[in-house]
């Protein structure tokens, strides 16, 4: 997809969720910030203008090159992957993993704890983790508008699409995106060794504090290293 990404509609709400986050964790200027799952660098770009140091991680070459580009001072990428961090534990202010990029596209399975546990890992005692994940429960009650198929004994959804390239091209794709409870969620947070704050329902470009409900397609999970 290269930057046709950023023409999405869910990725043009990224000044209010990083406003909303910078709030919430909190992250005054001069935090140390890793980003993983970066994409072409929009979370992370926003951030470093506001101050706030940020690494990006990402699996993708071409959107690590695209996160270079014109990266405001502060924010630099690398290319890597979220089950096996490329950072030194204890190191971060805060770690931030959204839109599903490094934690909700893995399938399910054993790679969840491996990278949560990353996650919390790269934390200094106290630092703060921002991570959403999609919701079972939406996910549920908006099958029949979404389309593919719910696999329950798993969570996860497949779905076949499309997807388009620069030039507009569309080249047909399958998705396999992991939806989670609130329950799940802290279950998984606490056995990676972080403590959960709060969990907020929200969708791209309106995170703000809701508790968990089942019209939303996400949640934030709001969390500490112990």
């Amino acid at each position: 997809m290269g930057p046709a990404y950023l023409r999405y509609a869910f990725t043009k709400g990224t000044v209010q969720e990083v406003g909303a986050l910078i709030e919430a964790l909190p992250l005054p200027p001069g935090s140390l910030v890793l980003d993983v799952g970066c994409g072409p660098g929009r979370h992370a770009h926003e951030l470093a203008r506001r101050g706030v140091r940020v690494v990006g991680v990402d699996l993708a070459a071409r959107f690590v090159a695209l996160a270079r580009e014109g990266a405001p001072p502060g924010a630099a990428f690398v290319r890597g992957d979220a089950r096996a961090l490329p950072v030194r534990p204890g190191s971060c202010d805060a770690v931030i993993s959204l839109c599903q990029g490094g934690f909700g596209l893995l399938g399910g399975g054993d790679d969840e704890a491996r990278v949560l546990a990353g996650l919390v890992a790269a934390l200094r005692p106290g630092g703060r983790l921002a991570l959403s994940a999609f919701s079972s429960y939406f996910q549920v009650r908006h099958l029949d508008a979404m389309g593919g198929e719910f696999d329950a004994a798993t969570g996860v959804h497949h779905e076949t699409t499309e997807v388009h390239d620069p030039a507009g091209v569309a080249r047909a794709a399958e998705l396999w995106t992991t939806g989670y409870t609130p329950r799940e969620l802290r279950l998984l947070v606490a056995a990676a060794g972080g403590v959960v704050d709060d969990i907020w329902s929200v969708e791209p470009g309106r995170y703000a504090p809701q508790p968990p409900g089942i019209d939303d397609p996400e949640f934030l999970v709001l969390a500490h290293r112990a």
